[in-house]
């Protein structure tokens, strides 16, 4: 009871204390700390310092205080006294003037300009803001001259417990294994507090459970949640809440405190094993189930969860463990009995199976807890059915000759009724397979018997089904199918392997091979073929070829002697008889066609037609084809040369080929070459009356097309034509499509007027032997040369 009182007595007074301490001397010993200062030396202050002291040194302030303190949330009926400022040159008089400036001066603090008290006029909150800066500065209330440097001071807010903790992250969520020692970690929390954690304990944090114990327990300054009782049960309870309490002021009475919720679910550990629902179990089946069908289902409960519920199913005793099987329905958890092998009633009745179910997953800490794995037993009844029949093999070969006799009987398929009350059986082919419906059965005694012909050749193997169905219940009904084997005989004669043509050199040798045969057997004899070759007994004296037989049963072909001719005889037949060695052998006569050719001196086929005697010797028909070739190709050359020549010698102007009236040339006058001759279209000269338009021409292509002038009638005979001409004339200069030929050409008609008349030779009715040019010269020197030139060319004729 004394203790219980003193802590009681400590809870109420402490908060007092230390207001006490904290506050007091922030208010009355300000005062003191804001003693008066002197320079060192000197007794009487500022006013005694000499002039020459003021220029050297520096002066200093006469009065300093430390920092103030101001208590948060103070709420009294006057304004709060934080301190006071003074200097000592305050004799006492109203002389001096304090003035205050800086974070709040004004609104939060005030000043007392005459004695330097300072107020907190709000209510403040350090959580806002911890400290204010000020300057402060003592000036003449008079003049208003600063006394004093203005020197800043700090005003702290003085902490006091007005914030409770605070669980920011909650509430939390947290695991632990079940079966967890004392002591396991299961979590921690942390909560906050917006007091000042520096100073005094109003941030200093305690931690507690108000609910969840004695399951669990909390570190009070640490805050982490461990286990506190042993081998809790995740099967009895899995969750569990936790409320948990953070109180400042180290947790002592008069603290703010706040709270959380923890929610802890224990996690599963595999420590229960599997325990079958019951220790026997029944099920029945019938004997005619189909493999791999499930007759039943037994359980094994888990009461873990997840992998730790999960359990494997075994059999392990009883007198059907190779009849059935068990195995796990991941789903369920089952374990799913199933047929292995057929059932039948009439062997056995029943079967007793013992079925394991361990859990797969096995935790090493819980294993002294016992063998996790439980057992039971299965009592499985078969019921009969009405079974079909059932043959005395699955499958059946029997063989037959292809030359088999029909309705002959080729084998035997047994079946019987299974049940007890046997019931008679009927014997039918599956048409489906056997379409040709080659085969018959007896469906009685089920005997095969042959329907058709057998041809081995033609199909080896015959695949049929048989169906056996019982008369007293049709729906019963079995099927086994029957291979049928078609065995060989010798009916096929040899022949050819293929059709020979063989080829025989004018120029080969006696006893030379001429061709190698080999022939076939479509009979297929156990020993492996062997063929006797002979000729036809009227060609055994064949004066011509032999034959040999070869070890790998071929047969070559020889001739007796050299000089075959194609002239002669260009083609030889030689019936060859093959014979097999079957009981009895058959045989065949085959004709090998022997062909005479002319070959190379190496032995290589050149010619086999009795025309290729028309070419000349040593020379082939490759050859002759090649100089043909030749030949046609010179021929193509030439006709082309021909061809462009005659071109080439095309006048370049579309003219009358029937007029040969000549173009006379000045040569005293530099022309453009012989192009200058093809200047103008002489026939338009020739009929000037009838043309009026404008002929093209053939040595230029024209970029753009030139218009002839348009307007120009039809004159009649016997008009001027120097005016034709010098329109005609006066259309070549200004056409673009033109060369700029430069001379002007003089034609047969020399106009009226003309004192040396007509120049033409085709005029003149007398031969170039008869003329005399000698008065060219008389004309003057332009003619002169003229006159020359014709007469050293007649001089050069008599010459």
């Amino acid at each position: 009871m004394p203790e219980r009182l003193t802590e009681m007595l400590m809870d109420t007074w402490t908060p007092l204390i230390i207001l006490w301490i904290t506050v007091l001397p922030s208010i009355y010993m300000a005062p003191m700390n804001q003693s008066q200062v002197l320079p060192s030396g000197s007794s009487t202050g500022l006013k005694r310092l000499t002039e020459e002291q003021r220029v050297l040194n520096r002066s200093k302030r006469g009065w300093v205080w430390n920092q103030m303190f101001v208590l948060e949330e103070f709420s009294g009926p006057e304004p709060i006294l934080v301190g006071r400022l003074h200097t000592d040159l305050d004799p006492g008089s109203s002389k001096i003037k304090y003035i205050l400036s800086g974070d709040g001066a004004g609104t939060i603090f005030v000043i007392n300009d005459k004695t330097g008290d300072i107020h907190a006029m709000k209510r403040l909150d350090r959580e806002e803001k911890a400290e204010y800066t000020l300057t402060a500065q003592a000036v003449d209330r008079d003049t208003n001259q600063p006394l004093e440097p203005p020197s800043e001071f700090i005003i702290k807010v003085q902490d006091i417990n007005d914030n409770a903790p605070e669980f920011v992250d909650g509430p939390y969520h947290a695991t632990v294994p079940e079966m967890s020692v004392v002591g396991t970690f299961v979590t921690k929390v942390t909560a906050t507090d917006a007091d000042d954690p520096v100073y005094g304990n109003s941030a200093k944090l305690v931690y507690s459970i108000l609910e969840g114990q004695p399951y669990f327990s909390i570190e009070p300054h640490t805050a982490i949640i461990k286990t506190a009782l042993p081998n809790m049960d995740r099967e009895a309870k899995e969750e569990y809440f936790v409320v948990i309490q953070a109180k400042d002021m180290g947790g002592h009475m008069g603290g703010l405190s706040g709270t959380t919720t923890v929610t802890i679910t224990l996690t599963d550990v595999n420590d229960n094993p599997p325990k079958f629902a019951q220790s026997l179990y029944h099920f029945s089946v019938m004997e005619d189930v189909a493999l791999g069908e499930p007759i039943g289902r037994v359980k094994a409960n888990d009461l873990d969860i997840g992998e730790n519920a999960k359990s494997s199913y075994d059999i392990i005793e009883g007198d059907g463990m190779d009849i059935f099987e068990i195995t796990t329905d991941a789903q369920t958890q089952d374990g799913i009995i199933r047929v292995r092998k057929p059932l039948d009633f009439e062997t056995k009745k029943s079967y007793t199976l013992k079925v394991e179910a361990a859990n797969i997953h096995i935790d090493p800490r819980f294993i002294s807890g016992g063998p996790f794995k439980d057992t039971a037993t299965v009592k499985i009844v078969v019921e009969d059915a009405d079974e079909p029949p059932v043959f005395s093999s699955p499958t059946y070969l029997l063989e037959v000759h292809e030359n088999a006799a029909i309705n002959s009987v080729i084998g035997q398929v047994t079946a019987h009724d299974p049940d007890v009350s046997s019931s008679p059986i009927r014997f039918s082919i599956d048409r489906h397979t056997d379409l040709e419906r080659q085969f018959n059965i007896n469906a009685e005694d089920g005997k095969i018997t042959l329907a058709t012909p057998l041809d081995r050749e033609t199909n080896m193997w015959h695949n049929i089904t048989i169906v056996a169905t019982e008369t007293r219940n049709y729906s019963q009904v079995s099927r086994v199918p029957v291979a049928i084997k078609v065995l060989d005989v010798n009916d096929n004669a040899p022949e050819f392997a293929s059709e020979h043509e063989a080829y025989l050199c004018e120029n080969g040798k006696p006893g030379q091979v001429i061709q190698i045969v080999s022939a076939v057997d479509k009979d297929d004899p156990k020993n492996g073929h062997y063929f006797l070759y002979s000729l036809l007994p009227e060609m055994v004296n064949n004066p011509n070829f032999t034959i040999k037989k070869n070890e790998d049963n071929t047969l070559s072909i020889l001739a007796k002697h050299s000089g075959f001719s194609r002239q002669k005889q260009e083609v030889y037949l030689l019936p060859i008889i093959i014979s097999d060695s079957g009981n009895p052998p058959m045989s065949s006569t085959s004709t090998l066609t022997i062909r005479v050719c002319g070959c190379s001196s190496d032995g290589i086929v050149q010619s086999c037609n009795v025309e290729a005697y028309v070419l000349p010797i040593g020379l082939s028909m490759g050859a002759l084809i090649a100089i043909l070739a030749c030949i046609i190709l010179l021929l193509v050359i030439v006709v082309l040369f021909v061809t462009l020549r005659r071109h080439k010698n095309e006048p370049l102007i579309i003219k009358d080929d029937e007029d040969v009236r000549e173009n006379i040339i000045r040569y005293d006058d530099e022309g453009g070459g012989e192009e200058d001759t093809e200047a103008f279209d002489i026939a338009t000269l020739q009929n000037p009356d009838g043309i009026n338009g404008f002929l093209p021409r053939k040595d230029i292509k024209p970029d753009l097309q030139f218009m002839p002038r348009q307007g120009l009638a039809p004159v009649p005979n016997g008009v001027d034509v120097d005016e034709f001409i010098n329109v005609r004339l006066h259309e070549a200069d200004n056409d673009p499509t033109a060369p700029p030929y430069d001379s002007i050409q003089i034609y047969g008609y020399e106009g009226r007027g003309s004192a040396a008349g007509s120049l033409s030779s085709l005029e003149s009715s007398t031969s170039d032997s008869d003329q005399n040019f000698d008065y060219l010269s008389e004309w003057g020197p332009r003619f002169k040369r003229l006159g020359e030139l014709y007469s050293v060319g007649e001089s050069d004729k008599e010459t």
